[in-house]
Formats: structure tokens, sequence, C-alpha cells
């Protein structure tokens, strides 16, 4: 895989009953050593992305700040665009720009947006990230896609990152993860999102991750510079007996062995020691040293502090 990266962890979160509530996580987080609060993009059960992205930003000196991700069919992209290089701006330069086609099929129907097959949704957000790239750029920008026409407009305000904030594409499939690997600062490996909610099992083994990393080297074949590798951990647990864990966890997930779930990238068993080794090896063969927590279960950001402790900026 070349040099390595350093080590960076984020960790996934969205609810709060109130703004004490709120900042207090987000210092929280801070004080653990994580890099970066990554926020979804949803409409039940969560704060909305942008306040509470600039809320963490306000109570925070270091973390960084993530929409995880913004869904692409929620904001016409010029109203993204002055969204997110304005959270650039007022939190001194510490966002990073996650977007996505979107895939929850049931918030679609629940709000009246039409829910386009997979193929227009990822085309709409393709024209939307170079919508964003462009204005983020300097002069007038013009722009004469299949789904978005801009004429003349200059993207205002600027971000404080240049060319633009980190841009952050995640996915599942190939043609979505070859687009990232083009047009993204980092690529997030997640699981086949199914379309009434959930995650495809399947899409987690170790064999699933290493066809996602092939299609990944072969879009980005040839570029002057490799995007960051992200890896979403969706099962995390502290053990002494990862064996009995994993065997555990493998009877919740059809279809997979203890040895399929403890080989999974996405998974970390085991004791911090343990997973702290498992992450050094993951780099080495896969090249992930982007790690977020996405178990939303708050007490699994302590646990996993050690580990974070162990490998930041390494």
């Amino acid at each position: 895989m070349g040099e390595h990266r350093q080590f960076r962890f984020g960790v996934t979160t969205s609810a709060a009953g109130s703004r004490r509530e709120w900042v207090e996580k987000a210092r929280r987080i801070e004080a653990l050593g994580y890099s970066t609060l990554t926020i979804p993009d949803h409409f039940p059960d969560r704060l909305a992305t942008v306040p509470a992205l600039m809320c963490a930003a306000d109570a925070t000196e270091r973390l960084r700040l993530a929409s995880w991700v913004f869904c692409n069919d929620f904001r016409h992209p010029a109203l993204l665009y002055k969204e997110a290089a304005t959270i650039d701006l007022l939190s001194d330069g510490r966002f990073e720009l996650g977007i996505g086609a979107g895939w929850l099929k049931t918030e679609y129907e629940m709000t009246g947006i039409p829910f386009d097959p997979p193929a227009v949704r990822v085309a709409r957000m393709e024209e939307a990230v170079r919508v964003v790239k462009g204005l983020a750029a300097a002069g007038p920008f013009d722009f004469a896609g299949k789904h978005y026409q801009i004429t003349g407009l200059e993207g205002a305000p600027k971000p404080v990152q240049q060319p633009h904030p980190p841009l952050y594409i995640g996915g599942g499939g190939k043609r979505l993860l070859s687009f990232a690997a083009r047009d993204a600062d980092i690529v997030g490996f997640g699981a086949k999102a199914l379309p009434e909610g959930g995650l495809d099992v399947l899409d987690i083994t170790a064999g699933a991750v290493r066809r996602k990393l092939g299609w990944v080297r072969e879009a980005s074949d040839g570029a002057s510079r490799l995007p960051e590798l992200n890896i979403l951990i969706f099962v995390f647990e502290i053990t002494d007996d990862r064996i009995s864990a994993a065997r555990r966890h493998a009877d919740a997930l059809p279809g997979l062995t203890a040895e399929d779930v403890l080989a999974s990238p996405h998974v970390l068993i085991g004791t911090p020691e343990q997973m702290a080794d498992d992450l050094r090896q993951r780099r080495d063969e896969y090249g992930f040293s982007y790690i977020v927590l996405n178990t939303l279960v708050e007490e699994h950001r302590g646990l996993f502090a050690p580990v974070v402790g162990m490998l930041a900026g390494q």
C-alpha cells in the first residue's frame, strides 16, 4: 500500500435532548482523543445536521466536524455548497464534507421526495460534487448537467480549507466507490444499505472489502494522490474471550461464521491491545487509517478510547 497515513478516529452521533447535552457530548469526544465528530443526515429521530455541526464546532477547539453524510436529494448543490463553506469558515477550517446519493427509502416516502432508481440518484450526486467543487473555485461558475444547471454563480463564502473542505464519499457499490476514488479526498468503505433500512451483512466480510478495495485501486490508478481510506466499525465489543463473542455476533448475522466476524474489517472484538493489533494489520493489508466507530452506543466511545490513545497520530 506504500507509505501509511497516520491513524485518526471518529465517532458517529446525532441525538441530544438539549444544547447542554449536545455540547457535553462534543467536548467529551474531543477529550477522549477522537479527531472527528460525524453526524448523519436523516429525518427521523435526529438533530438537524448543519446547526448541530456548528454548535459542536463552537463548543470545541480541535475537534473536526463531518457530515456523515449529507443526502444529496435533500438540498440543491448550490445550497449545499453555501452551507458547507459557511461551516468551514465559522469552524476555522475544521469541516469534512460527506455527501451521499441517499438510500433510506422510508424517509423519502415519508417526506414525499421521489425515490429514483440507484443509477439516477448516483448520477445526480456526481453532478452535485462537480457543482460544489466549481463553486469553491474563484470566479463565476457555469454548469449544464442533466440534473442541475448553474449560470454565472460565484460561490460565497469561500472555505478556509483549499481548494475545498475534504470531500468524503462512501459506499458499497462499484460505481460509487470508483467515483469516490477519483473525486473524493476520503473514500469510505461501508456495507450495502438496504432500501428499507439496515445493511447487507454479507457485504462486511473480508472478501467483500477486498473486492471493493480492488475497485478503488483500479479507479485511482495513475492518480497524482491516493485518497484517505476510511472504514466504519459496525460491531464493537471489549472482551477477553473473542471467540465466544464472535460466535454470539455470528448468530445475529445470518450467513456469517465466527471466523467471518473476526476477519471483517468492520468488526472490532477483543482486548484493547488486540484491537490495536487488528487495526495495524488492517492498515498494512487494506490501507485503512481513518476509523469511525459507527455503533451509536455511547458507552463504546469511552471503551474504545484506550485504543485511540495507542494509535492516534501513528
